[in-house]
């Protein structure tokens, strides 16, 4: 006689053993399904969406992938420039699209300082969004006007440290990176030196080579043909490495600050949820289009140089940079918010 307890058992051990097969097939089915949207993706326009307005060069590479991506896959890229609240504006369009690849940021190493600095976003800088690869990397220029005293990176240290709060930086919007790019140098030079905000790169240059300002930190494309003329004076490097259009500059390490490394970055996030197998035919496309010689040329004429990453690279490199200028912040006491 079997009892009714025995026949429980059996009966519970077989609900389990369908539950497995279930969950099973409904894995099975979800791999089976995110490769199949892989495979048909893209299937419509690809929007770029860029924080900033047009005819500035993060726009200017955005066209030049998009242009490449398109001819590849066969599909539209537009360009929808959403500038607006540094960033935010853009970002948060993106935030709340349907994750399917079709609706990304691009976007600068701003999309990380705002979200370290900005406490009232209507999204989270890191949760919110899908790091799928970074474009390319723009160092900056330490720079100053020929009449300040120094020819090299430790004159111009000892001429500030000299002179605590007396010289002045100029950058293009309090929180930016030219500005965290200025407090870190004094975090990491040990010296004390002014910040002067302006609402672009235009009017602060205007200053600068006018002599009101004695420095800055500025991207190649912005101020080096006033290099080249001798109106402004080329001290050092942020990156890794010289920059080829400028290959008598040093690197900050090279010039004496080894533990001074910054670079401005631009990359393509998604909307939070992004299936991998998306995340990695998108980064995979744009890594082959990043490597041709004539997007390589096109890239260096506008300062830049190509960023190969994977998502999960791209991802630490967030990551390390969220926590860098969260550094910066708060030891600099920097706030654009009241």
């Amino acid at each position: 006689m079997v009892h009714d307890h025995v026949v429980g058992g059996l009966r519970g051990r077989f609900r389990f053993a369908l539950g497995v097969f279930a969950l099973a097939g409904l894995l099975a089915a979800a791999s089976s399904s995110a490769l199949a949207q892989a495979t048909a993706y893209p299937s419509k326009p690809i929007r770029f969406v860029v924080p900033y307005t047009p005819g500035g060069s993060t726009s200017a590479v955005a066209r030049i992938v998009g242009e490449k991506l398109s001819q590849a896959w066969g599909q539209p890229v537009i360009i929808d420039n959403r500038p607006g609240g540094n960033t935010v504006i853009g970002a948060e369009l993106v935030a709340r699209s349907i994750p399917d690849g079709h609706t990304i940021l691009f976007v600068t190493t701003t999309h990380i300082t705002t979200g370290v600095l900005m406490r009232k976003l209507p999204f989270d800088s890191i949760k919110d969004f899908t790091p799928v690869t970074s474009f390319v990397s723009t160092e900056l220029v330490l720079e100053v006007h020929p009449t300040v005293p120094a020819n090299t990176l430790a004159e111009f240290v000892r001429l500030a440290k000299s002179k605590p709060g007396e010289l002045n930086f100029g950058t293009v919007g309090t929180g930016g990176i030219t500005h965290l790019a200025g407090e870190y140098f004094n975090l990491i030079a040990g010296i004390k030196t002014t910040h002067v905000p302006y609402k672009g790169t235009a009017p602060m240059l205007t200053d600068l080579l006018g002599g009101q300002l004695q420095f800055t930190f500025d991207t190649p494309i912005s101020s080096l043909q006033h290099i080249k003329a001798g109106k402004l004076r080329a001290l050092a490097v942020t990156g890794d490495s010289r920059l080829p259009n400028l290959p008598d500059i040093p690197t900050f390490a090279e010039a004496g600050l080894p533990d001074y490394r910054l670079s401005a970055w631009m990359g393509v996030f998604a909307p939070a949820g992004l299936p991998r197998e998306i995340t990695a035919k998108l980064g995979t496309e744009i890594a082959r289009i990043l490597a041709m010689p004539d997007v390589k040329e096109r890239l260096a004429a506008l300062g830049s140089q190509p960023l190969i990453m994977s998502p999960d690279q791209f991802s630490d490199l967030v990551r390390e940079d969220f926590a860098k200028y969260q550094r910066i912040v708060r030891e600099a006491r920097i706030s654009i918010e009241q």
